[in-house]
């Protein structure tokens, strides 16, 4: 049995929360959130189980816990009322200690307390603070092993949280209060440190008795609702989320990009879009969101390189209009430039304003600045993140990434994130005779045939949009080179046409000679046929009179005829 905690990430790494009726350790170094997140599963179990529950403070004040946690929004005050009850027990500085103490009084009325209240879970805050007051390492070990006995008697689900002097889990154990770590159930480990001056926290499950949990360290924030840790990719969620929706097409906002594509982006895929400085990247994002606010659907466009004003200007200049957009509410450009902190905190802005939004689409621009200093060990698992939880959540994700034009294109985008990408379009330039043009390509499109040619992209005001494709020599030609060649086979192509205009107007003539020629002949065909004819006739007139003469000579002479 686990008692959950209701912290976004870390019930999943234990697979369903604390050990239920036993006792948990959270230790950790100043600034890690060890109270925190002792004070959240109190009250998720108060809201989520309806578990009344006891904290005790060896360090704070309850006034003071209360007033710190008021950012959190968890209404303390009405929980107090009937399920949860803060003992303050922190030692007075001006107390002058006479003799040897224990925890055994405390922990008879706080047994009373719990039956009182029907309590479940009990925080132990500090601990450390009170065993320091013990008079050598024995009796505070016996301390803990009172506390310890004390919480498997009661049934308590119990959290101590102590402090250590710096992140070194493997050598806890070598601490002042090292051994409570092989005394508890559970034990958990939370850090707070700069890396290359960005705050970073995590934590880490060092032991967990009975139970399969994930044993990595873990990336975490204290955002507006408490403790959020990186989780796991959780494969049900995303069965139920975008990878569900393998059918729907949704437009690039480029239409000859859409025919390349098969018919455009799949709804709930993960785009990424890559190429050196000034390749355009941001312009395909834009024209993407443009599309999607044209469809009705809200958008999210964080970027990390220009504030809001800028965006809108620059993408104005190619006739994407998204200042309309933005008026009516469909499109919230957020720049990232003005929020400072770790990649962690730029994956918990970006998803808390798609859910205040409910944006269907988002657009990170570039993602790459998820790397900047000080995040390069951490970005690769927000960025994958990022891709999971857009799937999960259905929505359509694309991401610029900057490559720099002194890396290989081999070496793939900083962050590494190609290989999870589903479709991944690459920009870059074509320099010669002292231009510079954009081509574009698609290196993959996952579940759908897709063009294998490399386009040049054009921008204009008249807006954005793919010229044919047009080689020469094996070569893609673009810009000017493509404008000669092109005018250089028009002057070929008329030159042919004049040369064969020429030979077929003197092929004309001569037709019209040998017609000529022909009706002369036919001329004299027929006349001589005439003569022929007039001949006959005068012949054929001239035998007929001569038998007639000779018959009527023969009548006068009485010449008889038979």
């Amino acid at each position: 049995m686990k008692a959950c905690t209701g912290i976004e990430g870390f019930d999943e790494i234990t697979n369903g929360g604390l050990p239920r009726g036993r006792t948990t350790l959270l230790e950790g170094n100043a600034g890690s959130g060890k109270t925190v997140m002792a004070l959240q599963s109190l009250v998720n179990g108060a809201r989520l189980e309806n578990e009344a529950g006891i904290f005790v403070a060896f360090e704070e004040s309850s006034d003071r816990i209360t007033a710190n946690a008021a950012k959190f929004g968890w209404d303390l005050v009405a929980l107090q009322k009937k399920k949860l009850f803060f003992l303050d027990a922190k030692m007075n500085p001006d107390m002058v200690q006479s003799g040897n103490f224990d925890l055994a009084g405390m922990l008879a009325g706080l047994e009373n307390k719990a039956r009182e209240i029907n309590a479940k879970r009990i925080v132990f805050d500090a601990v450390d603070v009170v065993l320091a007051l013990m008079r050598d390492p024995g009796a505070e070990q016996r301390e803990v092993y009172r506390l310890h006995e004390w919480l498997l008697a009661t049934g308590l689900t119990g959290i101590i949280t102590s402090k250590f002097g710096g992140y070194q889990s493997h050598a806890v154990d070598q601490q002042h209060l090292g051994f409570m770590q092989f005394m508890v159930d559970c034990a958990v480990t939370l850090n707070h440190e700069l890396v290359r001056g960005v705050s970073q926290r995590s934590l880490r499950v060092v032991k967990y008795r009975g139970s399969a949990f994930a044993e990595n360290q873990s990336p975490f924030l204290i955002g507006e609702g408490g403790l959020e840790v990186a989780g796991g990719r959780d494969m049900a969620q995303l069965k139920a989320g975008g990878i569900a929706r393998l059918s729907e097409r949704i437009s690039s906002g480029v239409p000859r990009l859409d025919a390349m594509l098969g018919g455009g982006y799949y709804r709930g895929a993960g785009i990424l879009i890559t190429g050196f400085p000034g390749t355009a990247k941001s312009t395909l994002a834009g024209a993407f969101a443009g599309a999607a606010c044209q469809r009705g659907e809200r958008t999210l466009f964080m970027s990390f390189d220009s504030d809001a004003e800028e965006v809108v200007r620059n993408l104005a200049s190619v006739n994407i209009r998204l200042q309309r957009f933005v008026k009516n509410g469909l499109l919230r450009l957020i720049s990232a430039r003005a929020i400072t902190g770790s990649a962690e905190i730029h994956l918990m802005q970006i998803k808390q304003h798609a859910k205040a939004l409910g944006a269907r689409c988002v657009v990170i621009d570039p993602v790459s600045a998820l790397a900047k200093a000080g995040n390069e060990e951490t970005a690769y698992s927000v960025a994958e993140r990022l891709l999971d939880w857009s799937k999960a959540a259905g929505i359509t994700l694309v991401c610029t990434s900057l490559l720099h034009e002194v890396s290989s294109f081999a070496e793939g985008t900083p962050l590494q994130i190609s290989t999870i990408a589903d479709t991944w379009i690459h920009l870059n330039y074509l320099v010669h005779a002292g231009e510079r043009n954009r081509g574009l390509s698609i290196i993959k499109s996952r579940g759908t045939q897709h063009s294998n040619q490399v386009r040049e992209l054009l921008l204009s005001d008249a807006g954005v949009t793919l010229a044919d494709a047009y080689t020469a020599g094996g070569e893609v030609l673009m810009g000017t080179l493509r404008w000669e060649k092109e005018q250089g086979e028009m002057l070929e192509k008329a030159e042919h046409k004049a040369a064969a205009a020429k030979v077929l107007a003197a092929l004309d003539n001569q037709e019209l000679e040998l017609e000529a020629q022909l009706d002369a002949l036919r001329r004299d065909l027929e006349a001589k046929r005439a003569e022929k004819r007039e001949l006959n006739r005068v012949a054929y007139d001239r035998s007929a009179k001569l038998i007639r003469e000779r018959t009527h000579l023969r009548e006068l002479r009485g010449v008889d005829t038979k």
